[in-house]
């Protein structure tokens, strides 16, 4: 049986787009008679045991916690604690290959272990860690730290034996930066049909307890990020309700730009209109989708967002909700524009609100739209028939591995 280790940043129990994707690729390999475990590095927060199941998924820590400090020492740190980690699950549990998830950290580990022991190494990029730390607030993009990272993205793909990316974005940047494309393969998010797939009913309990009777819906369901463009939604707003007067905004989620949200909230001439839930079980997330009629996803024009693939506008097309994103590169790969979703101008606000108040003047296309986009995620995002990408990949490595083993 093929043994797959699995280097992560971090895992359920906590929850995040990083660990339902790590949580439905993993099923999906088990499911396929693939024998998977993950290791998580310092960054992973949660409580519990140093080795633990969570839903009925095998996970190994690293000891220790990142420290403060130098930030460059605190991380070399971390990538040898984890390399430790590693080097003694590979004594008790012999992986035939590693799979490394981004951010570099990960790869860097496993990469420094894998080769002494003749481990053929698969690095995963879900995000470039330097582009997703200008998105968080955290990084400024052409600063020495962004460059130096930049570099050590492009060495630990050069050292990986294969590497999958989310999107083509992805692809064609690490083309551009000189890497053989056909050492690449896309893995595009997808959505766990077994588990997201059927559409809870309304509860009109919380229809009521949220205000909600007889509105026209918007929704966001996430985390709350400069780069999602929450701010330009709330924006939107009053000429939405102008055109749409009992149009509502349902914001479901959490995160940096909270307060600074519900600050404008506040301030908005329509304040009423607007419904702040704050983070929701993710087990219970499926009864805010059924409120929501349109979800909206306003995200910032940038690198990040031009790059890569979000995970929400999928969940929303297997909720059999509506979708209106704007048109960054991300979206574009994801949405096709008045076929699966409603593409609108980032940083628009009166661009929003028109064609938010434009789908709810229309309703004649809402069945068929939402039929055709369920149709595109179970045909072309369900994780079921998306780990059929990695297969050919590890047959290739593994067909190498005991060449790479003999020489080591």
């Amino acid at each position: 049986m093929t043994r797959i280790l699995h280097v992560l940043d971090h895992s359920l129990p906590m929850h995040s787009g990083y660990t339902f994707r790590t949580r439905a690729i993993l099923r999906a390999q088990m499911a396929r008679g693939w024998e998977v475990r993950g290791i998580t590095g310092r960054r992973h927060s949660a409580s519990g045991a140093m080795q633990e199941e969570v839903d009925g998924l095998q996970f190994h820590r690293t000891p220790g916690k990142s420290a403060g400090g130098n930030p460059l020492l605190r991380e070399w740190r971390d990538i040898a604690a984890q390399a430790d980690g590693i080097e003694s699950l590979i004594a008790e549990w012999r992986p035939d290959i590693i799979h490394a998830h981004s951010p570099v950290l990960n790869a860097m580990a496993a990469q420094r272990v894998a080769k002494r022991h003749g481990i053929p190494t698969v690095y995963e990029i879900r995000a470039f860690w330097e582009d997703a730390a200008v998105g968080n607030g955290t990084g400024v993009e052409g600063n020495p730290r962004y460059w130096l990272t930049r570099q050590l993205e492009t060495h630990a793909v050069r050292a990986a034996d294969a590497v999958a990316v989310i999107c083509e974005g992805l692809r064609s940047d690490l083309i551009a930066r000189g890497i053989d494309g056909a050492k690449i393969i896309v893995s595009p998010n997808g959505v766990d049909m077994d588990q997201f797939g059927t559409p809870v009913p309304r509860d009109p309990a919380l229809t009521a307890k949220l205000e909600l009777e007889g509105a026209d819906v918007v929704g966001f369901i996430g985390s709350f990020y400069d780069y999602e463009g929450l701010d330009d939604l709330i924006a939107a707003l009053p000429r939405l309700v102008r055109a749409r007067p009992k149009a509502k905004l349902l914001l479901v989620g959490g995160g940096p730009r909270e307060q600074a949200l519900r600050d404008q909230a506040m301030a908005s001439p329509f304040a009423d209109h607007i419904v702040f839930v704050g983070r929701v079980p993710h087990d219970q997330v499926e009864n805010y989708y059924a409120q929501v009629d349109i979800l909206a996803y306003p995200r910032k024009a940038m690198r990040l967002t031009d790059l890569v693939t979000p995970l929400k506008p999928l969940e929303a097309m297997a909720q059999g909700r509506l979708v209106a994103a704007s048109s960054v590169g991300g979206h574009r790969e994801l949405i096709e524009d008045g076929v699966t979703g409603t593409l609108f101008a980032p940083a628009d606000p009166a661009g929003l609100a028109s064609a938010l108040a434009g789908m709810f003047a229309d309703r004649s296309f809402w069945d068929e739209r939402r039929a055709v986009a369920r149709s595109f995620v179970e045909r072309e995002r369900n994780w079921s028939s998306n780990i059929l990408r990695y297969e050919p990949v590890y047959q290739r490595l593994l067909a190498r591995a005991p060449c790479a083993q003999a020489a080591a």
